[in-house]
């Protein structure tokens, strides 16, 4: 059993698990939290975890995970890790069932105190506009032909469309598409599963939000973003539904055939690969490309109906607005990308699950408006408290292949929450303090409690104090949409 004090302090905010920890580990465990945060990952199978991802061949540097880090499917939720091209792996689980979970950031210059009395029915419209909950139907079926434009197109489709902007598309990572999707390599039954789930929100920690921004801490940071203190924002978090859950769940089943083929020996077989350049691995990715390049399309529809919502409420009233976009980030993703490790360039394939990407300034990936800052790095709390945007930093390029948190990380399984938590209570006790709640399901609500989730203050202390994330913005939620 691993306790604290197996763990190394490297500098504050950053612990070390050496790869002489476990005789099959082949690399080193970094974890990036304070003491209290470290005890947190201890209390679930988080750590055993990171340990197996360290054991798999052909790793380019140490596994990292995040202080949101929380136990997932094979690799935790907060974790990073990079494989080499030649004889490394590429993972379903590494990845996630959600591809491309993601955050979408738009900014206004509605001031709170002069739209607060219509936020009840702003949010009420943004309810029934943004289809949420579990195997919710969106508002543009598509025929399976229409599916694969947008698996190849990703955003670059709803801009063709008609329901997205220029600024929309530059302002999103990879600008909303992925390219080398392949359609072909996702099978029919997540087709099936996709075809009529564009532009819906889901269910679980998925969320549409209206927030105000609450502090700023990054001046010139917050200018270039769109974000002045006392305004409204809107976050958007959802994935690539039913679809990319669909594609996780086949390729872990056909890769356990993979595993055997290639003779790679695992410590846990939810963590099932295949060599990243082999035609199983390479199919994989075609298919995580055309779930992540759907999810990018599915933000942008809800950004979409979310401007229709704003129209219809505060445009009925004469009130000018607009939903400029600051960034839309994703997390749950596996990349080629080339980051310097033991002092040499390599190109590697980065899986960040529950992490997000967080570039430091000077990447010419980023739009020109944040080339020199670094990329806009978005953390959601959890429901009813702060989220923060934060910039990526070049100690995020030097410690953890340019990634940060994602968000708040549970500390209370769902079926805990539920147990514990009365989804009627705790609509009640978040109305009161002044958070208007539109939800489905009230049971759904109590999985996602403040209390299900760790401090995310804390969460945001460590990774800026560890130096791969620098603070912007806080927001606080007045109104929350969730399936």
């Amino acid at each position: 059993m691993t306790v604290k004090h197996d763990f190394q302090k490297v500098k504050e905010f950053l612990w070390e698990l050496p790869a002489s920890h476990r005789e099959d580990m082949q690399t080193a465990v970094w974890i990036v939290a304070d003491d209290e945060l470290l005890e947190d990952a201890l209390g679930d199978l988080s750590v055993e975890q990171a340990m197996n991802v360290a054991s798999l061949p052909g790793l380019a540097g140490r596994v990292v995970v995040m202080p949101d880090v929380h136990q997932g499917y094979g690799m935790p939720i907060g974790g990073v890790m990079a494989a080499k091209m030649d004889g490394g792996m590429i993972s379903p689980g590494a990845v996630g069932y959600d591809i491309n979970c993601g955050v979408r950031l738009l900014s206004t210059s509605l001031v709170w105190e002069e739209v607060e009395s219509l936020i009840s029915d702003l949010a009420t419209v943004l309810y029934h506009n943004c289809p949420s909950g579990v195997g919710e139907k969106g508002s543009i079926p598509l025929s399976t032909e229409e599916l694969d434009r947008v698996c190849r197109e990703g955003s670059r489709w709803a801009l063709r469309k008609g329901y997205a902007t220029r600024s929309d598309v530059e302002r999103t990572e990879e600008e909303g598409c992925l390219e080398g999707a392949d359609p072909q390599q996702v099978s029919p039954r997540a087709k099936e599963r996709g075809r009529g789930q564009l532009g819906t929100l889901g269910a679980g920690n998925h969320f549409l939000e209206v927030d105000v921004v609450d502090q700023i801490f990054d001046g010139n940071a917050a200018a270039a973003m769109g974000l002045r203190e006392g305004n409204l924002a809107l976050q958007i978090h959802c994935g690539s539904r039913g679809f990319g859950h669909q594609i996780c769940t086949d390729y872990v089943q056909s890769f356990q055939s993979a595993v055997k083929r290639y003779g790679i020996k695992l410590p846990d077989r939810e963590l099932v690969c295949a060599p990243v350049e082999s035609p199983e691995g390479k199919a994989y990715m075609g298919a995580m490309k055309a779930a992540a390049n759907f999810a990018f399309a599915n933000r942008q529809l809800l950004a979409f109906h979310a401007r229709r919502s704003f129209e219809e409420v505060l445009g009925a009233k004469g009130v000018r607005w607009e939903l400029t976009q600051v960034y839309d980030i994703a997390h749950n993703m596996a990349k080629i990308e080339t980051h310097t490790i033991s002092g040499r360039k390599e190109k590697v394939c980065v899986h960040r699950k529950g992490a997000t990407r967080a570039f430091g300034p000077g990447f010419e990936g980023l739009p020109p408006v944040y080339r020199a800052l670094g990329q806009p790095v978005l953390v959601p709390g959890s429901m009813g408290t702060a989220s923060w945007v934060l910039l990526g930093t070049q100690g995020s390029m030097e410690l953890s292949y340019g990634s940060c948190c994602h968000g708040a990380g549970r500390v209370m399984s769902r079926a805990q929450a539920k147990r514990e938590i009365r989804g009627e209570k705790l609509r009640s006790e978040l109305e009161h303090q002044g958070v208007r709640i539109r939800t489905g399901s009230l049971p759904g609500l109590a999985e996602e409690a403040p209390r299900a989730y760790k401090d995310v203050d804390r969460v945001i202390a460590a990774v800026c104090g560890a130096g791969i994330g620098k603070k912007v913005a806080r927001l606080r939620p007045v109104a929350v949409i969730k399936g």
